[in-house]
């Protein structure tokens, strides 16, 4: 065997290797199934940003809200956990945005029949951007 033979033979396990599980690293588009309940797609996002695996936590939010329009809660939850990732990202004015368009939703006739968690945590993670970017000013 020559040098390069033997090059191929000792490294091609650990190519063949790092080939298989490479795909697996790279953020793309995930397969979610379609049976999943919205309390799953939830459930699921949170797990990935729990990970710091946002764009899979995304990915499922906007799935939920794609496949369950009309279960209002549930999707309201989805847009509060959107604008949360944007938040741990730091990416403050998107996550005002969201928080505020969230908050909006609050203000419409029947709005006591929104779950009020989301309205509560929107503002005080809205009064923390605040005095964040406060903060940096001084």
């Amino acid at each position: 065997m020559n040098f390069s033979t033997t090059l191929t033979v000792k490294w091609f396990p650990l190519i063949a290797l790092v080939m298989f599980f490479l795909p697996s690293c790279v953020t793309g588009t995930a397969h979610i199934s379609s049976e999943l309940t919205p309390m799953e797609l939830i459930q699921r996002g949170q797990e990935a940003s729990d990970l710091n695996k946002f764009s899979l936590a995304l990915q499922y939010y906007d799935a939920l809200i794609e496949r369950f329009p009309t279960q209002t809660a549930a999707v309201i939850a989805a847009e509060y956990e959107i604008a949360f990732i944007h938040y741990k990202r730091r990416d403050f004015d998107t996550a005002r945005t969201l928080f505020n368009n969230l908050l909006a939703r609050y203000t419409v006739v029947d709005a006591e029949l929104l779950p009020p968690q989301f309205k509560i945590l929107s503002e005080i993670v809205l009064e923390s951007i605040n005095e964040t970017e406060s903060r940096r000013q001084r």
